[in-house]
């Protein structure tokens, strides 16, 4: 038992940091090549813990051996579009100027039911309101309104927007994110100062506050019985 437990403890950190050195991109929406190479580590990482008597060097070798492979190809497909069309596919316009494109869904085997479930899934149910549909060589559908059916935005309409800025948390658990107060332009004098309009003089009180995409500050307190958290938003603009 204690030998199964120590392999696991190490192929878990093997299998994480080899994950982890492949990129983010493994992460996401992944290509067919990309989640065969997932498949296999996993097969590889759960042999030596299966079986006492398989090689745990073997089976750690085999998965730097992938993650090598991996980070070559990605590398090589970034040089050559060519190279990447052929490891991961192409994306298939399935709707090129609000026509269908029958011989694209033919090769693709995606009926015409499956196609408008996958438009209603991208709040697109009506057919002939979009202008392009793309299958991605992931397998999401992205989907292109037709100009007319395309939501109005502020420039559309002559109307100026102030500036956003990211979202981020400033406190979690009464811990207080101090990098992402400084990135907002902010300091912790200021902070308290909000806090201490709602009466908070510690950052053990606040159980969540960020600062929104139009600098507003928002914080949720936690009630009595800790079952639930209030939130009390303050207007910063400093």
């Amino acid at each position: 038992m204690a030998i199964i437990l120590v392999r696991t403890v190490i192929l878990y950190a093997i299998v994480l940091f080899t994950i982890r050195i492949m990129g983010k991109s493994e992460l996401s929406k992944m290509s067919p090549f990309q989640l065969v190479v997932i498949f296999m580590i996993a097969e590889l990482a759960s042999i030596p813990i299966e079986s006492s008597e398989a090689s745990l060097i073997k089976g750690a070798a085999g998965i730097f051996t992938l993650m090598f492979l991996q980070i070559l190809i990605s590398i090589i497909s970034i040089k050559s579009e060519k190279f990447k069309n052929f490891i991961n596919g192409k994306p298939s316009i399935l709707i090129e100027k609000g026509k269908i494109n029958e011989q694209e869904l033919k090769k693709l085997r995606i009926s015409l039911n499956d196609l408008l479930e996958q438009l209603r899934i991208e709040d697109s149910p009506a057919l002939s309101d979009v202008e392009y549909a793309v299958m991605e060589s992931n397998g999401e559908l992205s989907v292109i309104p037709k100009a007319d059916k395309k939501p109005l935005t502020a420039s559309d309409m002559g109307l100026s927007k102030e500036p956003e800025v990211m979202p981020l948390i400033l406190i979690a658990d009464g811990v207080l994110y101090r990098k992402n107060l400084l990135s907002i332009g902010w300091d912790e004098v200021f902070l308290k100062e909000q806090m201490a309009a709602v009466n908070l003089a510690s950052y053990k009180e606040v159980f969540f506050a960020f600062c929104d995409e139009k600098k507003q500050l928002h914080i949720y307190i936690s009630s009595p019985d800790k079952k639930k958290a209030q939130e009390v938003t303050i207007c910063a603009t400093s």
